[in-house]
């Protein structure tokens, strides 16, 4: 931004943006809403004072480089394993996100919601019974499943999605195991049992991750924890890929000990390209394994509500927050979508 100009703000990833968003963000600044992909992105980014995008591209120090005026990129995600958090320090940019928004984040259901229906198309065969029937087929026989009342499920993970998701567990009738270091005993929701990691492997038929990533948890659930599980059981991640040994997963789901797989996330996750990796490769043979593209907290609801947020703290970074006030307080509090 030089002189007297307005601070460019680019949208890299636009659909669906909330107009309320981007009303507060037009207050202060030029916006160009847009749909990048990689080269154009490297090309538009060099006029840009902010960058804001969700999860499509992984902001390495090329990005960086190329936006020589960027002070602000923006990023509606907890995780930011798609940033290279060092390139950007190094540049003094400030990298807003939603991490450690607990009270924003209070309310934002999406991904646990996700979490529980992707348990339920593995015990429901969902995927393949779908598929029968648009080959034409109606035999109901091939397709009985499992229930989630009275499954022993094991939590990973005691913040806020595992409460939730141990909530919604509760509410279905499963029996809820729970283990997280940073969590007592006697501070988990009510009806759910903490346990040692050992003893959840060991007696759950489902495991559900729900752990940040940080440099200690990378990887964290290994081979050994994966031989850990019950020969049969089931695992959901819809946290991070980087937190799984996705080789062990691999082997795990074609040897049989595991009797499926419903992933959210895989570890170095882009846009273009994810039909080569192995477990993706896996799943279009494998009718225990479900891969979704990182749709977990991607619903209209969430998205305008922490996007509209996020419009607002990236006001305030840019300094033009007293100019502002009345366009964040017009904000309407139901939610707006685009």
């Amino acid at each position: 931004m030089n002189g007297l100009s307005r601070p460019v703000v680019l949208i890299a990833e636009s659909i669906g943006f909330p107009v309320s968003a981007l009303q507060v963000l037009e207050a202060v600044a030029e916006v160009k809403l847009a749909n990048l992909d990689r080269s154009s992105l490297l090309a538009a980014v060099c006029e840009a004072d902010v960058l804001w995008v969700r999860l499509r591209h992984h902001i390495d120090q090329e990005v960086l480089d190329a936006g020589g005026h960027l002070r602000i990129l923006a990023t509606p995600t907890t995780g930011l394993t798609h940033v290279d958090l060092d390139a950007a320090r190094r540049r003094g940019i400030a990298v807003v996100s939603l991490q450690g928004e607990v009270e924003l984040l209070r309310n934002i259901r999406a991904t646990a919601e996700h979490t529980i229906g992707l348990m339920l198309a593995l015990l429901r065969r969902l995927p393949t019974a779908v598929a029968h029937v648009l080959g034409g087929g109606w035999c109901r026989d091939d397709f009985r499943g499992h229930d989630l009342f009275g499954r022993a499920v094991g939590v990973v993970g005691h913040g806020r999605l595992g409460r939730i998701v141990s909530r919604y567990l509760l509410a279905f009738g499963a029996e809820v195991l729970t283990t997280d270091p940073e969590v007592s005993p006697g501070n988990v929701e009510a009806g759910a049992q903490w346990v040692e990691m050992d003893e959840l492997l060991g007696r759950s038929e489902i495991v559900t991750l729900h752990v940040d990533v940080r440099p200690e948890s990378r990887g964290f659930f290994d081979r050994a924890r994966i031989r850990a599980m019950r020969r049969g059981a089931l695992l959901v991640n819809t946290s991070r890929g980087e937190l799984v040994d996705e080789v062990a997963l691999h082997d795990a789901l074609e040897s049989g000990h595991l009797g499926g797989a419903a992933l959210d996330v895989l570890a170095g996750e882009q846009s273009e390209g994810m039909g080569h990796h192995p477990l993706v490769k896996l799943a279009r043979a494998h009718g225990g394994l479900i891969i979704t593209p990182h749709i977990g907290g991607n619903t209209h609801e969430s998205l305008a509500t922490v996007e509209n947020w996020l419009a607002g703290r990236v006001v305030e970074v840019l300094g033009g927050a007293s100019e502002v006030r009345q366009s964040i307080a017009s904000v309407p509090s139901s939610i707006e979508v685009a």
